[in-house]
C-alpha cells in the first residue's frame, strides 16, 4: 500500500470515490423503473436507443483484462497478432444483418427463451433448462473469474495486493457492482455502462498520448526504431513452419492456423460477445432496443467502435510500454499497461486512469450479472421452480420474479468468487470457452433459416464439443488449430446426424416460428402466401460492404497513427465506398413495425 500512496495523492482519492459515487447514485436513479417487471428489470423496458445500447455491448467488451491482453498480444506478434480477435468481425456482422432484426422480432425475454419458441417437447424443456444453468452461472463464473484475474493484476502492480488480500478486494468491487445491478436492472446497467465507456475511451487516448510523448519514447517513430518494423504489419507472413513467437523476429501463422481464424473460428465457435447468430449479452442488448432499426444500428455501432476504433490506444500503449520497460519479460507484457499508468501519468490523470480500469472493470461485471441472473430467473426459477401460474395476479408474480432476479444476482457474485480463486491465467479461460463450443456455431445460425433443426440438433452441438476437447487435447494431445478443427469436425458430424435421424419438430410449432420471426431461408415445408420479404441478397450485400467498410476504417487509423499516408488514402477511399454500398444495401431491407431512427 505505501508504494501506491506515494503515487497518488488526494486528487486522485476524491476522482475514485466521485466515480464510486455516481455508480451508485445512477442505481438508485433507476431502481424503481426496474422493480415494475421482469422485462424492465432484465431489457430496460424494450425502450433502449440503438446509441446507448451500443455503447454498452462495446464497454462490456472493454474489461479490464483487454488492455492488458493487447499489450502482450503487440509485444509478442506486434500489430498482426490481434487477428486472433480481429476475425471475429465476421460473424459479428454477420449477427448485425442476418440475426438482429429477429432478435428483436421474437419479443422473448432472454434468448434461451427462444428454444421453446424455436423448439418444442421435453427436448426443447432439457436444453433451456440446462443452459440456464450452463451457460447463466457456470460459464458465467468462468468470464467473471477471469475478469476478476485481470483486476487483481491491476491492483497487484496499483497496490501490491497479492493473494488472498487482492482477492477480498476484488470481491468488494464485484459486491458494489452486484449492488447497482441489483437495484437498477439493465436500464441502469446500460447508462452507466455509457459513462463508464466514456471516461474509460477518453482515458486510454489521454494515456496513448502521454506515453508516446514521453522523453524515453519521443513519438511513434522511436517505437518503430526500438521494436522493430515487424511489429507494424498489420498482417502476419503465412508460413508452413511454427508460428515464431519470440520477442524481436518477423510473426508468422501457419496455413492451417490462417485458415482456422479467417474461415472457421468466426462462425463455428461460441465465444462471449462473439457468439455466431448473435447471443449472449449481445442479444440481450438487441432485445431491449426500441425497434428493428434501433437493433441493427446498435449492433453495427458495436462492430464497428469494438474492432476498429477502440484498439488502437491499447495498440500504443503497447507499443510504448516496449521501449519504457525493455527489460519487462515477455511472458508479463502486459504488466507494461499498467507500469505506463503508474509511473508516468501526472496527478489527476493517474486517479483517472484507475476509474478508467474501474470503468472497464465493472461494465463487464455487471453485465455478466444481470445477463445470468436473467437465464437462472426466467429460463429456470420461473420456468420450471416458480410458474406464473401459482400467483393470484400478474403484478405480485412481477415483484417475486424481481425479487428473485437480484436474489440470484449475488448468487452468481459468489460462485465467480470461488471461480477467481481457481482460475491460473487468462489465456487458460478463454481457449477453454472456444474450444468447448467448437462446432456449436453452425447450428446457432441454422436455426433460423433451416427448418430441419431441431431441438436434439442443438443439444448434440452442446455436448459433442466436450467429447471433442477431451479426445483431441488429452488423448491425441493436438495443439491449436489442429485440436479446433478435429472438434469442430466431431461436433458437425455428430449433430447432423442427430439431425436427420431425429424426428423434425411439429408443423404447428415451425408455423409458429416461422410467422412470427418471417425468416428467409429454407422453410418450403411452411405452405403459405405470406412469405419473408425476399431480402437476403440485399443481406449478404450489407454485410460484406460493413466488413469492408469497418476493415479498412481500422487500417485507415493505423495507417494515420503511423504516418503512412498513401495507404491511409487508399484505405479512406475504399471505407467511403463501403459506407455508400453499406447505404444502399441497409434502405432494402424489410422492417416490421420500425419508426424512423
Amino acid at each position: 500500500m505505501a508504494q501506491f500512496y506515494r503515487k497518488v495523492v488526494t486528487i486522485d482519492w476524491i476522482i475514485v470515490i466521485l466515480y464510486l459515487s455516481l455508480t451508485i447514485y445512477i442505481g438508485f436513479r433507476y431502481k424503481s423503473q426496474a422493480g415494475k417487471s421482469l422485462s424492465d428489470f432484465f431489457l430496460g423496458g424494450r425502450n433502449i436507443p440503438w446509441y446507448i445500447a451500443g455503447i454498452s455491448m462495446v464497454a462490456t467488451t472493454f474489461a479490464a483484462d483487454t488492455p492488458l491482453w493487447v499489450t502482450e498480444r503487440v509485444a509478442m506478434f506486434g500489430v498482426s497478432g490481434n487477428w486472433i480477435w480481429w476475425n471475429m468481425l465476421i460473424g459479428g456482422m454477420l449477427t448485425t444483418f442476418f440475426f438482429a432484426q429477429y432478435w428483436r422480432r421474437a419479443e422473448v425475454l432472454t434468448e434461451l427463451e427462444f428454444i421453446e419458441l424455436r423448439y418444442s417437447g421435453k427436448a426443447a424443456e432439457l436444453l433451456r433448462g440446462f443452459k440456464s444453468v450452463y451457460m447463466g452461472l457456470v460459464l458465467n463464473a468462468i468470464i467473471i473469474g477471469w475478469v476478476n484475474a485481470a483486476m487483481i493484476m491491476i491492483l497487484g502492480v496499483f497496490f501490491g495486493l497479492q493473494g488472498f488480500e487482492a482477492l477480498v478486494a476484488v470481491s468488494a468491487l464485484m459486491f458494489l457492482v452486484a449492488l447497482y445491478s441489483t437495484l437498477s436492472g439493465l436500464k441502469g446497467v446500460v447508462i452507466t455502462d455509457t459513462v463508464q465507456f466514456l471516461i474509460a475511451m477518453a482515458s486510454c487516448i489521454i494515456l496513448a498520448w502521454i506515453a508516446l510523448s514521453t522523453d524515453k519514447v519521443g513519438g511513434i517513430a522511436r517505437t518503430e526504431t526500438f521494436g522493430g518494423q515487424w511489429r507494424f504489419d498489420f498482417f502476419p507472413v503465412i508460413s508452413s513452419e511454427n508460428p515464431i513467437a519470440s520477442a524481436g523476429e518477423v510473426f508468422s501463422v501457419t496455413i492451417g492456423s490462417f485458415l482456422t481464424y479467417g474461415l472457421i473460428q468466426w462462425w463455428a465457435s461460441w465465444y462471449p460477445g462473439a457468439e455466431p447468430g448473435g447471443g449472449g449479452y449481445v442479444a440481450q442488448r438487441i432485445m431491449g432496443t426500441k425497434n428493428e432499426k434501433h437493433a441493427i444500428y446498435a449492433t453495427l455501432f458495436f462492430q464497428i467502435a469494438h474492432y476498429c476504433l477502440r484498439p488502437w490506444p491499447w495498440i500504443i500503449v503497447g507499443l510504448c510500454s516496449l521501449v519504457l520497460y525493455p527489460d519487462l519479460p515477455i511472458d508479463q507484457a502486459g504488466q507494461g499497461f499498467v507500469m505506463t499508468m503508474r509511473d508516468y501519468l501526472p496527478v489527476g490523470l493517474k486517479g483517472l486512469l484507475f476509474v478508467a480500469f474501474l470503468a472497464a472493470y465493472m461494465s463487464t461485471i455487471s453485465t455478466q450479472l444481470n445477463w445470468g441472473a436473467s437465464y437462472l430467473t426466467n429460463d429456470l426459477y420461473k420456468r420450471f421452480i416458480k410458474k406464473e401460474d401459482q400467483f393470484s395476479d400478474t403484478e405480485k408474480a412481477d415483484r417475486h420474479y424481481v425479487a428473485a432476479g437480484r436474489v440470484l444476482t449475488v448468487v452468481i457474485m459468489l460462485v465467480a468468487v470461488i471461480s477467481t480463486s481457481l482460475i491460473e491465467t487468462i489465456d487458460q479461460a478463454a481457449r477453454f470457452l472456444i474450444e468447448c463450443g467448437a462446432g456449436l456455431g453452425l447450428v446457432l445460425i441454422l436455426r433460423w433459416y433451416w427448418w430441419r433443426i431441431n431441438a436434439w440438433s442443438e443439444i448434440a452441438a452442446v455436448i459433442a464439443p466436450f467429447a471433442g476437447y477431451i479426445f483431441s487435447n488429452y488423448v491425441l494431445h493436438l495443439e491449436f488449430p489442429s485440436s479446433f478443427l478435429l472438434t469442430t469436425g466431431i461436433t458437425t458430424v455428430t449433430w447432423l446426424l442427430v439431425t436427420f435421424l431425429s424426428p423434425a419438430e411439429p408443423i404447428v410449432v415451425l408455423e409458429k416460428f416461422y410467422f412470427k420471426i418471417k425468416p428467409s431461408g429454407n422453410w418450403k415445408i411452411i405452405d403459405s402466401t405470406d412469405k419473408d420479404p425476399g431480402d437476403l441478397k440485399f443481406r449478404f450485400v450489407c454485410w460484406f460492404a460493413a466488413m469492408v467498410m469497418t476493415y479498412s476504417s481500422l487500417f485507415l487509423i493505423g495507417y494515420t497513427i503511423f504516418q503512412n499516408w498513401s495507404l491511409a488514402i487508399l484505405n479512406f477511399c475504399i471505407s467511403l465506398s463501403a459506407l455508400f454500398l453499406l447505404k444502399w444495401g441497409l434502405s432494402k431491407l424489410h422492417f416490421f413495425n420500425s419508426k424512423p431512427l
